[in-house]
C-alpha cells in the first residue's frame, strides 16, 4: 500500500470516528429521552424540541462530510456547527475546548482523504496542467 493510500486511509478512518461520535454520541442525546435531559437543555437556553431540529442538522451535516462529492461542504458547516456549540459552551461558562478539537479533526480528516485540501491551506502551489503553455494575445 502506497503511502498516499495509506494516508486516504487513515483520512477516512478519522471521518468515520468523528461521524460516529456526531450521529451516535451527540445527536442521539437530542433524539432519545434520558433523565435530567431537560434541565441540561434548560441550563444551555433550549427547549427539546429545538435540540430535536439541531440533532436533525447535526445528522444531515455529518452526513455531507462523508458524502466525497460534498465533503468540503460538510466540512465548513460542521466548522459552523462546532462554532456554534463553542458559543453555547462560553455563554454557560463550560469548557469549550472539544468543539475546537473535533473541528480540528474535521480539516485533517478531510486534507488526508482529499490532499489538496492541505496544498490549499498551506500555500504550496497546485499543479496546473496548462501554466507551462503561453498565449498571445497582440
Amino acid at each position: 500500500m502506497s503511502s498516499s493510500n495509506r494516508l486516504r486511509v487513515a483520512g477516512w478512518v478519522l471521518s468515520t470516528l468523528v461521524a460516529v461520535f456526531l450521529i451516535f454520541a451527540s445527536a442521539m442525546g437530542k433524539f432519545t429521552e434520558w433523565e435530567g435531559k431537560t434541565e441540561m437543555f434548560a441550563h444551555m437556553g433550549w427547549t427539546e424540541k429545538v435540540l430535536f431540529n439541531v440533532g436533525i442538522l447535526e445528522v444531515a451535516i455529518t452526513i455531507l462530510f462523508l458524502i466525497p462529492r460534498t465533503s468540503f461542504l460538510g466540512a465548513i458547516l460542521l466548522t459552523a456547527y462546532l462554532g456554534g456549540a463553542v458559543g453555547v459552551h462560553v455563554r454557560i461558562e463550560e469548557p469549550s475546548f472539544f468543539p475546537v478539537v473535533l473541528g480540528v479533526i474535521v480539516w485533517v480528516a478531510l486534507g488526508l482523504r482529499q490532499p489538496v485540501i492541505f496544498r490549499l491551506a498551506f500555500g504550496s502551489p497546485l499543479t496546473n496542467p496548462t501554466a507551462g503553455s503561453t498565449s498571445s494575445a497582440n
